[in-house]
């Protein structure tokens, strides 16, 4: 073979090979765009959109929905209006696939993650791991006044010196929930919504925002919060704020940020292909750097920022599989009937 010709042999063989890592569906055409319904903050999703599309042509078209993803999702089975959910808790993912609103996919990283963090039968993969952690505001607590787990802030102690986030947040939403799964796996479903009341005894406020939630205790007007641990080091670090989280004694609990390529979506091929960005190694360590988040892939923690593997806390057994089912209604009810309910009606 002449010079020439095999200088074009060899870049197609090398575009080809290419081309495969960048979306498995290999000889399937990429639609011209993909779109995606997240929970994620708009700046990490416009870099992870142009990243996406600077590799592969596609026009990555997001939407963030935060708390109203999964009804979104739920609504649109008949004609879904995006092809890929990402964000969102496992319990989400579980709740979804069992109302088969997500198609299975096996993206090329697949069995280098963990099985924590990836559903059995590849409907949704783990893309980010994220505790949830209690903080506090160190000008305003003493270490040796802080409350050593969960159960403690039901303490009449804490009263209006707390503040959470409202059923909007997905987070927040899996926090209650994990919580109260702590008292039904004793029996005790009982107690759980008698501490939830506790809890909301000493609530002072509930946002609609993390934001809000920083602004807040960096205002003083309340000690305590919980929060994903990201935001807590990003006000810390970036904002200065004088805060520190609180290792609870029964763990906290890890959410799985996941991502699924939705049943009946209308651009398949360029879902696939985002699935497949979005969770590399590459990608999951560009988000670590810039978003301070954990990665699930094992190649992107080891490039990790260095305060992650300096950031020691227990994790609380949650069964994210059984709690899938139950969350949704026991949301409802501590949102109807709970929260804010120890407030003097006006």
């Amino acid at each position: 073979m002449k010079p020439f010709k095999l200088f074009f042999f060899l870049f197609w063989v090398i575009f080809g090979l290419f081309s495969i890592m960048i979306h498995p569906a290999m000889a399937d055409e990429l639609e011209k765009k993909v779109v995606i319904y997240s929970t994620h903050p708009e700046s990490l999703l416009e870099i992870v959109a142009d990243e996406f599309e600077k590799k592969t042509g596609v026009k990555a078209d997001f939407i963030n929905l935060k708390g109203a993803l999964v009804d979104r999702v739920r609504a649109e089975k008949s004609n879904p209006g995006a092809d890929v959910m990402y964000g969102a808790p496992s319990s989400s993912y579980l709740e979804l696939k069992a109302e088969n609103l997500f198609a299975p996919f096996t993206p090329s990283w697949a069995d280098k993650i963990d099985p924590l963090f990836k559903d059995t039968q590849g409907y949704w993969y783990g893309t980010i791991q994220t505790p949830v952690l209690m903080f506090y505001n160190t000008q305003m607590l003493a270490k040796e006044d802080l409350p050593g787990d969960w159960s403690d802030l039901a303490d009449p102690r804490f009263k209006n010196m707390l503040i959470f986030r409202n059923a909007l947040s997905t987070s927040a939403r899996a926090t209650y929930a994990a919580l109260l799964q702590q008292f039904e796996k004793k029996g005790q479903m009982d107690q759980g919504w008698n501490f939830l009341r506790a809890l909301d005894v000493n609530t002072k406020k509930y946002y609609g925002s993390s934001s809000m939630i920083f602004q807040a205790v960096g205002r003083k007007e309340a000690a305590i919060s919980f929060m994903v641990l990201n935001s807590v080091v990003d006000n810390t670090v970036k904002n200065k704020m004088p805060l520190d989280v609180i290792d609870a004694k029964s763990g906290s609990p890890v959410l799985t940020d996941g991502i699924a390529l939705i049943s009946g979506a209308k651009h398949p091929n360029a879902g696939k292909a985002f699935i497949e960005f979005a969770g590399s190694a590459q990608t999951q360590a560009m988000i670590a750097h810039r978003f301070n988040r954990f990665p699930t892939h094992p190649d992107a923690i080891a490039q990790a920022p260095d305060w992650m593997a300096r950031t020691k806390f227990k994790v609380m057994d949650v069964d994210w599989a059984d709690l899938s089912n139950k969350q949704s209604a026991w949301i409802q009810k501590w949102d109807a009937q709970i929260k804010d309910s120890s407030k003097d009606k006006k």
